[in-house]
């Protein structure tokens, strides 16, 4: 690890250390990464786990939050009149292309990841102001789905009763 790389690391660290919320180091056993790290957002128990990381010989930082369904969830979705299932992933999309985040849908196992990247400066600096501004995006597209899912369920949400195609507009693989 380069001394560039090694004052990121420390510097990240310090800024999950210093608002509580470092959980553990990102384990990577095919070594592709310079370093990354496990966290949760907000600070306390309701949080969400998160990740940041640095892949090797690259320029910058991709800070993902991933997240599955609760089988509640699920089976709500399922057991619904209308093809909820791919309204609500679709909705999701629209938000993610919206805030202007990468992302990936796997809707066969009702899950979705959604990251950003920050390119680092030459010296390797990133200010904590940019680094928890793309922690609050990521959540807040977390915090909309669940908003989605709970009007969803109330009713407060009226899908057309067409089935969408299986086109996917992720932004990765």
């Amino acid at each position: 690890m380069s001394k560039k790389e090694f004052k990121t690391k420390e510097l990240i660290k310090e800024y999950l250390l210093s608002e509580g919320m470092l959980r553990e180091n990102l384990p990577d056993s095919e070594s592709k990464l310079e370093f990354g790290f496990v966290f949760s957002f907000p600070p306390g128990q309701e949080s969400q786990k998160m990740s940041v990381f640095k892949p090797k010989n690259k320029d910058f930082i991709i800070i993902l939050l991933g997240t599955q369904l609760s089988n509640a969830h699920i089976n709500d979705l399922k057991s619904s009149k209308e093809n909820v299932i791919s309204h609500f992933f679709m909705e999701l999309r629209k938000i993610f292309i919206a805030k202007e985040v990468f992302f990936r849908i796997d809707i066969e196992n009702y899950r979705f990841e959604i990251n950003d990247r920050i390119f680092l400066k030459n010296n390797g600096y990133l200010s904590k102001n940019s680094f928890f501004k793309i922690v609050k995006k990521l959540f807040y597209c977390l915090i909309y789905a669940n908003l989605l899912l709970e009007q969803i369920f109330t009713g407060d949400v009226n899908f057309s009763k067409k089935t969408l195609s299986g086109f996917d507009f992720s932004f990765y693989s």
